[in-house]
């Protein structure tokens, strides 16, 4: 199982992001504290505060779908991750 922090900033980066985990085997968690929903549900998406970074939990090893998620990452110092934040 991998983690990441992922903040959106508008909807469409919403969108973006769905469409690009759903090509993906892997099964895909998006949430904050309890709150967890389906990564590839749009509308599970939407559920969730978009204001704050988000814990992205995956259930697959592949070096490509960070490569495919990299614009979305979140890097800021909020989570105790490393700098920048990305664009």
């Amino acid at each position: 199982m991998q983690q990441v922090n992922v903040k959106f900033s508008n909807v469409k980066q919403v969108e973006q992001f769905v469409n690009i985990i759903e090509k993906f085997e892997a099964h895909f968690d998006l949430g904050s504290g309890q709150r967890v929903v389906n990564a590839k549900s749009i509308l599970g998406v939407f559920a969730l505060d978009l204001s704050r970074p988000l814990s992205l939990s995956f259930s697959s090893k592949d070096t490509v779908i960070i490569d495919k998620i990299e614009p979305f990452i979140y890097r800021g110092g909020d989570m105790g991750l490393e700098a920048d934040e990305a664009s």
